[in-house]
């Protein structure tokens, strides 16, 4: 059967060779790497720098199956497939199962049934009202400010109610910018790729490039370490059941972790968008010369800053934007971190689709004011099942999600917002009490995370 010397004559030409997991397993490295998809085995090895989602992607399912990650992040899978071809190496083995590291083949089949029912009862469709509506109330909160200071002027009242409003449209177009962000929009991808430069980069002063590259990566393998950069905190933070005492056992101290619950709350959600991010955006279209981003991202600072520099002149509109940032990452990060940090945050253990997002992400209970906050992310659960689902949808989909999970004892968790916040605030906490536990020796199975 295949191997590593079948590679290279097969490469290309769409050749029929037939391999075990064990063999596809040993292309999981840089340079070398190869997915299944349906039984089919690819390698993608020169294709993952061209990979229109990003490298990164493809690389976090090198050497296993990646049919659910496909079949959920690609709209067009035909016109996909186009591009699969020329990298078909071969297929599995006839004795080999379908899914790797003995995964629950039923679990799965039920689990890719039930998303068929789902796009054949039309819960992938979208409705244009719903966000023709959206879009319109972000517009018109963009534009009450200006109203405001042109009858009013730029008293501190006023002042301190425009920043409000600002940072509610930000917010806002946060949530829809991410919609089109995940071709959840429109029949035709197109438009999603163009109107979600248009909301990020023109309404938001961000890059659609930069964001598709980190929020792939983030659904592709949430909350698992080296692969979820929303849980790279870049050593500034340690956070999950294992990394803190993997820190504590080998004494890293980057920063003094042992009070990390008292810094979180002053560099965590004040600082996230306004700094980091910000940063990070730049370095990022400047670095890969991503010109028609940061045309984008241009056109948002000149039409705020002639808005905003005839009521307050150039010094005194950044301030108020940093205000308005400010505001708008507390926003952001209380309302996607609740559902993720307080859930398994862990090393990749090769779960299956379901399982893997079950773990990671939790729901917030639905009302009307929690769904338009949120960005309907109170339903985390069903949107990280079905990324490209339209957010309206995920009410009519939530209780079938549960029911699968029931059948199969999976925990289907939902919590109150409150609750949400307070379990969000305890997780540094429990992260000090686990960072200490490693530092001053550590148990057993403390170790034995570390060593795995």
């Amino acid at each position: 059967m295949g191997g590593g010397t079948h590679q290279t004559s097969v490469e290309g030409r769409g050749a029929s060779g037939v391999y075990t997991w064990e063999e596809v397993q040993k292309h999981s490295q840089r340079g070398d790497q190869w997915v299944v998809i349906e039984r089919k085995v690819y390698n993608v090895s020169n294709w993952v720098k061209r990979h229109p989602g990003g490298h990164r992607v493809i690389t976090h399912y090198a050497g296993e199956d990646a049919s659910d990650a496909f079949m959920a992040f690609h709209p067009d899978q035909t016109f996909v497939r186009k591009f699969l071809k020329p990298l078909l190496v071969g297929e599995l083995a006839p004795s080999e199962p379908s899914q790797d590291h003995k995964k629950n083949a039923a679990l799965v089949n039920d689990f890719r049934a039930l998303r068929d029912q789902f796009k054949a009862e039309g819960l992938f469709r979208t409705s244009p009202l719903f966000f023709c509506l959206h879009l319109g109330h972000i517009l018109l909160l963009e534009a009450l400010p200006l109203a405001l200071l042109w009858y009013w002027g730029n008293g501190w009242i006023n002042t301190i109610l425009c920043i409000f409003i600002l940072a509610t449209a930000q917010s806002q177009a946060g949530w829809l910018q991410h919609d089109f962000g995940h071709l959840s929009v429109f029949k035709r991808s197109r438009w999603d790729h163009l109107l979600h430069k248009f909301v990020i980069g023109h309404l938001k002063g961000a890059s659609a490039h930069w964001w598709n590259h980190r929020h792939f990566q983030h659904h592709a393998k949430p909350n698992v370490f080296k692969k979820d950069p929303d849980i790279n905190m870049l050593n500034i933070l340690v956070l999950g059941n294992v990394q803190p005492v993997e820190y504590g056992i080998k004494k890293l101290k980057h920063l003094p972790y042992n009070h990390q619950h008292q810094y979180f709350f002053l560099i965590g959600p004040p600082l996230l968008i306004p700094v980091y991010f910000n940063i990070h955006i730049f370095q990022t279209m400047i670095q890969q010369r991503d010109w028609v981003d940061f045309a984008w991202y241009l056109s948002y600072y000149i039409r705020y800053l002639s808005c905003f520099v005839p009521f307050y002149g150039v010094f005194g509109s950044f301030a108020l934007l940093m205000c308005v940032r400010f505001i708008e990452s507390h926003w952001f990060v209380w309302v996607t971190q609740m559902n993720h940090l307080s859930m398994d945050v862990d090393y990749e253990k090769h779960d299956d689709w379901l399982s893997m997002q079950l773990k990671a992400t939790c729901n917030i209970e639905q009302s009307f004011f929690n769904d338009w906050f949120s960005g309907h992310l109170n339903f985390q659960i069903e949107h990280h099942l079905f990324p490209m689902m339209p957010r309206h949808n995920y009410i009519h989909a939530a209780p079938r999600v549960k029911e699968l999970c029931k059948k199969y004892g999976i925990h289907y968790e939902v919590k109150g917002l409150w609750e949400a916040c307070v379990r969000l605030k305890g997780a540094s906490r429990k992260d000090l009490l686990l960072y200490e536990q490693g530092r001053d020796g550590a148990s057993y199975f403390a170790e034995k995370c570390v060593s795995e």
